[in-house]
């Protein structure tokens, strides 16, 4: 292609490709890009037995009902680190009794008792975050 002029280089450029042509030498492609290794998958061995990661939950009692967190916050006990808690293990508490707070965004959110029972358990430590959904109070109903 240059034969018979006074070029000694050409280079183009185009779409990512370069091809460059010096008198004397064979053209090649520089900046192509490398084949890609070809992959071989592992023969898939037979399934295996898998435990659970996470054992399941114990089933609760119908006479014992769990109270959630209606919001995501920050759970407390009492009103302030000074007050005593709303409730405690053993407490009875009535539907619409206050049995926490649970602060979200600045603002302190009474949780009121959905049922009518025997405090069992507290779930949350004071001051901890809770999610939504999350365990607050297992309560044993009248």
């Amino acid at each position: 292609m240059i034969e018979g002029t006074d070029v000694v280089e050409v280079e183009l450029e185009e779409a990512g490709k370069k091809v460059r042509v010096r008198r004397g030498e064979a053209s090649r492609v520089v900046g192509a890009p490398a084949p890609m290794p070809q992959y071989t998958p592992a023969p898939i061995a037979a399934p295996a037995q898998i435990a659970p990661a996470v054992a399941p939950a114990p089933e609760t009692p119908a006479s014992h009902h769990i109270m959630k967190s209606p919001i995501v916050g920050t759970y407390y006990r009492a009103s302030d680190p000074a007050s005593p808690p709303f409730v405690k293990v053993g407490d009875t508490v009535r539907k619409g009794q206050v049995l926490c707070i649970v602060e979200a965004m600045k603002l302190m959110n009474e949780i009121e008792s959905d049922v009518a029972g025997e405090i069992i358990k507290i779930h949350p430590e004071s001051g901890h975050p809770v999610q939504f959904g999350e365990p607050l109070f297992t309560i044993k109903t009248a």
